[in-house]
């Protein structure tokens, strides 16, 4: 019998695993630590809180960690535990796009009229459009391998100037104290609608992207994607709803059995979406949009799940997403530029198309201001959409330094141009009388 390597070793013995899990212990104690700091730091500067896990996830990374202290860097995020991370990291979309299903209003479709509908079609023809326009500028300067064919790339990049954070929007709105007023009324109606378009596209582009672009592969994948689709809707739908009556006890809170078949439901329509050959997230996505109109299935499941994906969950995906960001791959002042041309579109194509739409329809220039900062915001479900495009391998490392830098950027400058925005407005009495002043 030949004699097992050292990695081998490293990997078969018991003492091999017990590193491992010590490795991985250290990294996931690091991990809440810094998302907890970068949050309450961000927060101070008047950011959510997501600002700051995304910033500390960069900050763990290559891009600050791994070039003051490597060795220290080499050890905490060896590239061992990289399957962990990525495992964990996964597992944390597949809860997350759940929740976000569950928390999409419908009844905001039904309501949709005058501004809000042209609000939602300019925030996804624009941005698409310039994307697909900057992905031609911009894929001789960034492609690993020139000869293939820029479809896929483009397409992704395109996702992900369309994309609005709703998680996000949602607390900016709150912090705010605007989700009361009309105008927050439209902002989220149409960013719902932008991103339920959003996703769909996301799934047929990768269904496309894997299909290599064949008529029958990619048909064969929306065929099985809409079966999914029918399935949760129309079966899984009112079954589920019958049952969520029973699953729920006098205090409102989720019996364990029923929120371990629900989470077994989750686990099963990601399986199926990953099976199918689109991204695991769209199963569960639709799976909650199935339960939207179940506002106590949708507390009781909160109570219980939505902790554990923004504390431990997301952290680990944030840090994940910081450790394959490198701003040092942003090497000379072309790339820079590049990167700047990026964040310019996004903001261009979001603003611009929102705004302008805004205003067309009659609303006063600093509420039109307001639509568009607010539907710029990229965050989370941004950096959702890129790292998807990431994992299909059409998304090149420098375009996703870029992109990541870009949904950075596009968050940050969202609540202190509201601020300025909201100046002498009938919104600002709305926020002072949050504050107390």
């Amino acid at each position: 019998v030949p004699a097992a390597g050292p990695s081998e070793m490293n990997v078969l013995s018991p003492h091999g695993t017990e590193a491992l899990l010590l490795v991985v212990l250290v990294q996931l104690a690091v991990i809440l630590v810094a998302a907890r700091l970068g949050a309450g730091l961000l927060a101070r500067l008047g950011q959510p809180q997501v600002v700051g896990e995304i910033a500390a996830g960069l900050a763990l990374g290559p891009s600050l960690l791994g070039r003051l202290a490597p060795d220290l860097s080499s050890w905490l995020f060896s590239p061992q535990t990289d399957p962990v991370f990525q495992v964990l990291g996964q597992l944390g979309l597949v809860f997350l796009m759940f929740l976000v299903g569950m928390g999409f209003d419908f009844g905001h479709l039904r309501s949709l009229r005058g501004p809000a509908a042209a609000v939602a079609g300019a925030g996804i023809a624009l941005p698409f459009g310039l994307g697909l326009a900057l992905a031609w500028v911009l894929y001789p300067q960034v492609a690993t391998s020139p000869g293939e064919p820029p479809a896929g790339f483009a397409l992704f990049l395109a996702i992900a100037m369309s994309i609005t954070a709703i998680p996000v929007l949602g607390r900016i709105l709150v912090e705010f104290n605007l989700h009361r007023t009309r105008l927050a009324a439209l902002i989220i109606s149409a960013a719902a609608v932008d991103d339920a378009i959003g996703w769909i596209l996301l799934a047929a582009v990768t269904a496309a992207v894997r299909g290599h672009f064949q008529p029958a592969s990619v048909g064969w994948m929306l065929l099985a994607t809409a079966l999914l689709c029918v399935v949760l809707l129309l079966v899984a739908r009112p079954l589920l709803g019958a049952w969520s009556e029973r699953a729920i006890d006098a205090a409102g809170d989720l019996r364990p059995g029923g929120f371990a078949l629900l989470l077994v439901l989750v686990l099963a329509s990601a399986a199926a979406s990953n099976a199918i050959g689109i991204f695991s997230i769209f199963g569960p996505f639709v799976l909650g949009a199935a339960l939207w109109d179940r506002p106590r299935l949708r507390e009781a499941v909160e109570r219980r799940l939505r902790d554990v994906v923004y504390v431990f969950f997301l952290p680990i995906f944030f840090t994940y997403t910081g450790l394959r960001t490198d701003v040092g791959q942003l090497e000379g002042a072309r790339l820079w530029l590049l990167c700047g041309l990026v964040c310019l579109t996004a903001i261009a194509g979001k603003m611009g198309g929102c705004g302008l739409a805004a205003r067309a329809c009659g609303l006063p220039w600093r509420d039109s201001g307001c639509v568009a900062v607010m539907m710029n915001t990229r965050a989370l479900m941004g950096l959702v959409a890129i790292h998807v495009g990431y994992e299909l391998g059409v998304v090149p490392d420098s375009v996703f330094s870029m992109l990541v830098l870009m949904a950075l950027a596009t968050t940050f400058m969202t609540t202190p141009l509201l601020r300025r925005l909201i100046r002498g407005t009938e919104l600002e009495a709305a926020y002072r009388q949050r504050r107390g002043d």
